[in-house]
């Protein structure tokens, strides 16, 4: 690990406002160009010396990295890379690939103008916000929104289970490319404010596209020969 961030340090020296954005932006850049490897222990005091900074912004750069799914912190170790994998993203976009639709097409004919005002401002939230964790949480709370009045509470709680499980691929993806399919969350509440069940399922579908692609895409070009 020494040895990667010492190579980046040498060809981006420091040009951020604190030492935090430094670090993070940093330790981002190592985590998802590969060069540190999943699984790698990020030891405080490691850092600490490689940057030249006191404990203090290393905690707090980790701090934001574990908000964008990047590191996980693990009882007795402490900081550890993710292990995010391609097969698990796309394994969980495929569940919700299954689950989602059929939970918006029983939903839409239910839904009130209650509901689609709620997702309009979770949508207006979503445009405001800039921290990771929150941006999933309300993407959770607007995919809810237009799914809830399925009338199926099984199918409900396990889609909504596995939008809970999406939520560290979609900070990784936020992370990673920084789409959060937008254009898709409007479609979609256009098209079931308009009872379009064809419209409203055919910008899922788009959504769902989108982000996987991107997810493969950027993993296979990080495992790509570099010459």
């Amino acid at each position: 690990m020494t040895s990667a961030l010492s190579q980046l340090l040498e060809a981006a020296p420091p040009r951020y406002r604190t030492a935090t954005e430094y670090v993070e932006a940093t330790l981002r850049e190592a985590i998802l160009s590969g060069a540190i490897a999943p699984g790698t222990p990020l030891r405080q005091e490691e850092l600490a010396t490689t940057f030249k900074v006191s404990r203090m912004p290393i905690r707090e750069a980790l701090r934001q990295l574990e908000a964008q799914a990047l590191v996980d912190f693990e009882p007795h170790r402490g900081a550890v890379v993710v292990q995010i994998t391609l097969l698990d993203a796309m394994d969980n976009y495929a569940i919700r690939a299954a689950l989602e639709p059929q939970a918006l097409r029983l939903s839409i004919p239910n839904l009130t103008e209650e509901d689609f005002t709620i997702a309009e401002e979770i949508l207006a939230e979503i445009d405001q916000e800039t921290d990771p964790g929150r941006m999933g949480e309300l993407n959770r709370r607007f995919h809810m929104t237009l799914y809830a009045q399925a009338g199926l509470p099984r199918l409900i709680a396990l889609t909504e289970q596995h939008l809970a499980s999406a939520d560290r691929y979609l900070r990784f993806h936020l992370a990673a490319i920084g789409d959060m399919g937008q254009d898709e969350h409007h479609d979609m509440l256009a098209a079931c404010r308009a009872g379009d069940e064809a419209g409203a399922l055919d910008a899922l579908a788009r959504h769902h596209g989108r982000a996987s692609t991107a997810m493969r895409a950027f993993f296979e070009a990080r495992e790509a020969p570099r010459g």
